[in-house]
């Protein structure tokens, strides 16, 4: 008996196209609205795309962190002549500081070809063909030259599209960085996603003279194996979409008030006789509840803290608890004199 055999032919594959896109701007909330618009608005399923940018001095924590507990919040107004901005992005991970000694990169693709090492090695290969110094990719998925960490990395990914973005630090300001990173001790109480801390290494330590452009240039050809790159700004590139999507980005509600609740405590004398135990719970970045522990026998009057109910969140309000405390020892002393 014979047998027939149905060979059934196969569509070609379909090469998958690439673009490499340089942002002309350099504002933090501007490059991340567009980035979230590419992400939201574009297929990558056959057309990946790489996406280079740089940014003025800013901080910039994952979705789900806590701004006081990664960030110097109350001095970044003061680092620099214009300050260094928080932002809050929409992928996950760890706090970074940039400024424009910063490279950033987004790698967009599908979900299904989602690979953040294939990445990370492509940017340590662009790195070691150019300049014979070798970088490798760590468990945590970070670019380090020895023990010291060049590149943090974060993704997002959807139920059809993903990205991968990473940072590279070139030539930044180490003091500037260590200045905005600075953690207080405040006793906060909370489960956010904290950064882990790491020796970090500046690419120029190891390059002497080496530049963004430079590094731009490299890895640009690396993955597109040409040089026949897009530059954009993304403000000519704005639909009103994206223009919301940058004014969420920059406002309050966004950079605080995603911020997970938490609870902060502080002690403080407010004389010789009386120690307080203060602990403020925050929803929403908005004080909830001021509650007091120890109080060394000061009565307080009931809703003497109404006034501070729903307030943004701001470490200065500990000052404006103590003074009220401190007029209520004034009435409770008052009072026993009558």
């Amino acid at each position: 008996m014979h047998r027939t055999f149905r060979f059934l032919s196969q569509a070609p594959v379909q090469a998958i196209k690439k673009t490499v896109l340089i942002s002309q701007s350099h504002d933090i909330y501007t490059n991340l609205a567009y980035e979230d618009w590419l992400y939201t608005h574009q297929e990558f399923e056959n057309h990946n795309v790489l996406m280079l940018w740089s940014n003025d001095p800013c901080v910039v924590i994952g979705r789900y962190q806590n701004p006081w507990l990664e960030a110097n919040v109350p001095e970044l107004p003061q680092i620099t002549q214009n300050g260094v901005l928080l932002a809050r992005r929409k992928s996950g991970g760890g706090a970074v500081y940039q400024d424009r000694g910063n490279l950033n990169l987004t790698f967009f693709t599908s979900k299904k070809q989602y690979h953040r090492k294939h990445n990370l090695e492509l940017i340590a290969r662009a790195v070691h063909k150019n300049y014979g110094v070798k970088i490798t990719v760590n468990d945590r998925d970070d670019l380090v030259i020895g023990d010291s960490k060049v590149s943090g990395t974060a993704a997002k990914l959807g139920r059809l599209n993903a990205y991968h973005h990473c940072t590279l630090l070139v030539h930044a300001n180490k003091t500037n960085l260590s200045r905005a990173l600075h953690k207080q001790r405040w006793n906060i109480q909370t489960n956010a996603t904290q950064s882990t801390r790491s020796k970090v290494l500046n690419l120029s330590n190891e390059i002497p003279g080496i530049t963004i452009n430079d590094l731009l240039w490299m890895i640009g050809y690396e993955y597109l194996n040409t040089n026949d790159f897009q530059y954009i700004n993304p403000e000519d590139n704005f639909s009103a979409n994206v223009f919301a999507c940058r004014d969420e980005l920059r406002s309050w509600d966004w950079c605080y008030g995603n911020t997970p609740k938490f609870t902060i405590n502080k002690s403080f004398p407010i004389d010789c006789k009386i120690n307080c135990d203060v602990t403020i719970t925050v929803e929403n970045g908005r004080i909830a509840s001021v509650d007091l522990g120890n109080t060394a026998g000061l009565v307080v009057k009931e809703g003497i803290f109404d006034n501070l109910k729903n307030c943004q969140f701001d470490i200065n309000v500990f000052d404006s608890v103590a003074n009220l405390l401190f007029d209520a020892k004034e009435l409770v002393a008052k009072s026993k004199q009558v």
